[in-house]
């Protein structure tokens, strides 16, 4: 049986909507409005598709340390996925409506904790629609499966080992916001603007072709190792503001052919919780005040 563990197209996922070991997971949603995402989902969308809330099944409690989608400890992540109807076997496919930006983070999940047939629908649900194909409403589950992938931490940077990275030229610290964030010109979520000291910035809807679809392998892979100078993908780290949108950049570098690298979860949102933490803007450190 074919498998696929990176991305999928919606001509290969479509002959299998009703095969009992595939399972299709929909997480689009929106930072602004949290409950958006699930609203949206009920009114289109893939049919049999369950729906993964960021908030709720992607992410655990905020804490005043953590960033504003920490990730689940192992056994509440067993339950979660157990209880989407993801079991170990199944063939996992997830999408949202975002080029893949938000459904990336499961995607790197399941991955992260040992699930390796679990694949991102390349060009999103916009791609589904304009090609005509069927659509759902209402609320669709699945029955609880089992799960027992446990999420290896050695796929996840702390702030600490952040700290002792970030301006190390053995390492790559990337950062995956839009470019007026990274400068610091810009911050319309987060509670205060800039980056970290040492990173480089390429934003995630980079690795997308103007239709939403993933560049292709080749393409990226250029454009990494040049962002990379050298630096080899497993001394790479991703963030963004909270760790979801720099999962993007996982996905892609796996595509491109340069898996191995790791995601500081708690991304900008968590790096500025404490103050005496560096941050730059524009081309010059910007120390907090204290």
């Amino acid at each position: 049986m074919t498998t696929y563990s990176t991305l999928i197209t919606t001509h290969q996922l479509f002959p299998h909507l009703d095969d009992p070991d595939w399972i299709v997971v929909d997480c689009r949603g929106d930072l602004a409005n949290p409950n958006w995402g699930f609203e949206d989902y009920q009114r289109s969308h893939i049919p049999g598709a369950v729906y993964a809330h960021m908030d709720r099944d992607l992410s655990a409690a905020i804490t005043p340390q953590t960033g504003r989608h920490p990730l689940p400890d192992a056994d509440t992540l067993v339950q979660r996925m157990s209880r989407l109807g993801i079991g170990d076997r199944m063939q996992v496919v997830v999408y949202d409506i975002q080029g893949g930006s938000w459904a990336a983070r499961l995607w790197w999940m399941l991955r992260s904790s040992g699930h390796r047939t679990a694949a991102v629908l390349d060009g999103s649900f916009q791609k589904w629609l304009s090609e005509g194909r069927p659509t759902a409403s209402g609320i669709e589950t699945r029955p609880p499966a089992t799960f027992s992938g446990r999420l290896q931490t050695d796929r996840i940077v702390t702030a600490e080992e952040v700290e002792r990275i970030r301006q190390d030229p053995a390492y790559r610290l990337i950062d995956a916001r839009a470019r007026p964030r990274f400068l610091g010109e810009q911050e319309p979520i987060d509670t205060a603007a800039g980056r970290i000291p040492g990173a480089v910035n390429r934003f995630h809807g980079a690795n997308l072709s103007p239709d939403g679809s993933f560049l292709p392998p080749e393409t990226l892979r250029k454009q990494f190792l040049e962002l990379l100078g050298g630096v080899p993908p497993e001394r790479a780290v991703v963030y963004c503001g909270s760790g979801v949108t720099s999962c993007h950049h996982l996905v892609a570098m796996d595509w491109a052919g340069l898996p191995g690298a790791r995601m500081y979860a708690g991304s900008w949102s968590e790096w500025i919780r404490d103050p005496n933490r560096p941050r730059a803007a524009g081309e010059e450190l910007a120390h907090p005040p204290h």
